[in-house]
């Protein structure tokens, strides 16, 4: 199965009902030393309360049997700098690796760049302007190397646009999940960057499985969504891949009476995007799913997640699955207890609504 999954309706659903107030100093500018060692709020289904565990703690609140799905996209330095012939300053966000040394971008510049123009990189090379596709550019890279191999020296880690300061050498680690195998993301499934080798060891001991799928997420991720009517939002596409093996792994789990626990959002759009008349099948290919409460969500039966950006469509997910008012309710908790929010922030373990 291939090809691109399409977006879903979203009725009359406004952007403006998914706005919170974050005071800015809960906008964690930098991982803790330890990665389970950040906050885990624990929301279970209404009516029930909340619980301030630490993700180090996931041992003791899954069970023997449960399936944990992780997101295993590498996370690649995606970010450039150069000049035009003009001199003017550009600068370079890779959205995707299209192979033959071509790329999909971002381009920021004075002006926009046109086809056939050429771009001098400040790491050496060049970059020619192939043509549009969409709100992005492609671009070919004449560089000494393999555009995969050359970037891992010559490009910079491209740190979500609320992180106030530049990416460090420990960023080139911490900003990667410890399962990252799949190059081809330009940020981080940032629900798995609170997984350390420790806490992996953990859960094999208490009986927890492990299964993957690869999700590359890409730069639409940051992009706002620019209309109040969802109905009108056009959704970003993304590169997903879950393979037999998965799906064989949740049918055993959901027969043996196990959970399947999704990591990340990224991990549940990959799902879902592999549904099929109620069932999981493997799928390679693109999705513009655009999951919104009115969507029910079959594929988890619960998720490990950050705490998402205002009027953002991972907002609208979690939503979809535990509720809105349910997931206000634990943000407004988080923020009480001054949890740390975003991509270097700390956690939830969330439960679906009840039906």
């Amino acid at each position: 199965m291939a090809g691109i999954v399409d977006l879903l309706p979203c009725a009359a659903l406004k952007k403006s009902d998914f706005n919170y107030e974050l005071p800015p100093e809960l906008i964690a500018q930098a991982p803790l030393a330890e990665r389970s060692a950040s906050r885990l709020l624990v929301v279970p289904p209404a009516p029930a309360g909340f619980a301030h565990r630490q993700v180090r703690d996931l041992p003791d609140l899954l069970n023997p049997g449960d399936l944990l799905v992780f997101n295993d996209t590498r996370v690649i330095p995606a970010r450039l700098f150069g000049h035009k012939a003009s001199g003017g300053r550009v600068e370079i966000l890779i959205e995707r690796l299209l192979g033959g040394q071509q790329a999909r971008a971002q381009v920021g510049a004075s002006k926009s760049p046109k086809a056939g123009s050429r771009i001098d990189l400040d790491a050496g090379g060049q970059a020619e302007v192939l043509g549009r596709d969409g709100e992005f550019y492609v671009l070919r890279f004449e560089v000494a190397e393999a555009l995969e191999q050359w970037l891992l020296h010559a490009g910079r880690l491209p740190l979500p646009p609320y992180i106030q300061r530049e990416p460090g050498v420990d960023d080139r680690e911490r900003y990667q999940t410890v399962f990252a195998r799949e190059v081809g993301a330009v940020a981080a499934p940032t629900a798995g960057l609170h997984f350390d080798e420790a806490l992996l060891a953990a859960l094999k001991d208490k009986g927890v499985a492990f299964g993957h799928v690869t999700l590359h997420v890409g730069a639409g991720t940051f992009q706002p969504v620019r209309v109040d009517d969802l109905s009108e939002h056009v959704m970003h596409r993304e590169w997903l891949n879950v393979g037999a093996e998965l799906v064989q792994q949740v049918r055993r789990t959901r027969a043996a009476g196990g959970r399947v626990i999704g990591v990340g959002t990224t991990v549940v759009r990959a799902l879902e995007s592999a549904m099929r008349d109620g069932e999981l099948l493997p799928y390679a290919g693109e999705t513009q799913i655009f999951i919104t409460p009115g969507y029910r969500i079959a594929s988890v039966d619960a998720m490990v997640t950050n705490f998402h950006l205002p009027e953002s469509t991972l907002l609208m997910m979690i939503s979809a699955f535990a509720g809105k008012d349910r997931v206000f309710e634990a943000y407004r908790a988080a923020i009480a207890e001054k949890y740390r929010f975003f991509s270097y922030g700390d956690a939830m373990l969330l439960f679906p609504q009840a039906e």
